[in-house]
């Protein structure tokens, strides 16, 4: 395959930034596209040019590091694929592909590909923890879980994140990480001592970082490479609205 791929390139987090198109011939289809991505780099490094600078690390679609925007869309075309598992046969041979980093406030740009989300961090600090005791492993049925729960929790828990929600909501909205975040831990047994705080603090964290208000524009669900489910953002602010009663 021979193709032209417009990135965004930046020099650093202060200064302006552009698209630079470029030339990437005889690509396999089975190459992945972070692949496609280091092949020409290699091109750029032997020409003297600087590379991408693009974040990757498991390319197996498990650390939510392969942060970017492909032609629009978060992660790129195919539905619950992260961009390291996205493979250059959705494409077809001449095509133009755009290539940008996350776009949100709180997220900005360190350079080219490169957003700083240590906004994340901060949110998980603010709630993200249990104070049960730890140790050795308890016995599995030490704590009977209801599997409806155990279920529900697990599939909030499959959240990597990846930031891509944020990304694609118009608003520069988190609700959909912080909602999966909250909802793992307040689903267990283990979460109920901190349940009422977890979610306070957690959502205070999220507006000061800077993050947009939920709209329910459904954006965030459609990208998530894991399917995270939109109702836990109805889920996260019936607890809010429960942590706030118990408050008074």
């Amino acid at each position: 395959m021979d193709i032209k791929v417009r990135v965004w390139r930046q020099p650093t987090a202060d200064e302006a930034g552009r698209m630079v198109t470029y030339d990437v011939k005889d690509i396999s289809p089975d190459a992945s596209f972070l692949e496609m991505l280091d092949v020409l780099n290699e091109t750029l490094i032997l020409s003297g040019d600087d590379p991408i600078a693009f974040d990757h690390d498991c390319r197996e679609g498990i650390c939510g590091m392969c942060s970017m925007v492909i032609d629009g869309v978060a992660h790129g075309p195919e539905k619950a694929t992260t961009t390291c598992q996205l493979h250059m046969r959705h494409f077809k041979d001449g095509d133009v592909i755009d290539v940008e980093p996350w776009r949100a406030a709180a997220f900005p740009v360190i350079k080219d590909l490169v957003v700083d989300r240590s906004a994340f961090d901060k949110i998980i600090q603010a709630g993200g923890y249990i104070t049960a005791p730890t140790g050795t492993a308890p016995d599995a049925h030490a704590t009977p879980v209801p599997k409806k729960d155990a279920d529900l929790a697990f599939e909030a828990a499959t959240c990597i994140a990846c930031g891509a929600c944020v990304a694609a909501c118009p608003n520069g909205s988190s609700m959909l990480f912080t909602a999966a975040k909250v909802a793992h831990l307040g689903l267990m047994p283990q979460g109920q001592p901190e349940r009422d705080s977890r979610v306070v603090d957690m959502l205070q964290a999220q507006d000061d970082a800077g993050f947009g208000g939920c709209t329910n524009m459904g954006e965030c669900a459609q990208v998530c490479p894991k399917g995270i489910p939109l109702h836990l953002i109805g889920r996260l602010n019936s607890d809010y609205r429960k942590a706030l009663r118990n408050s008074n």
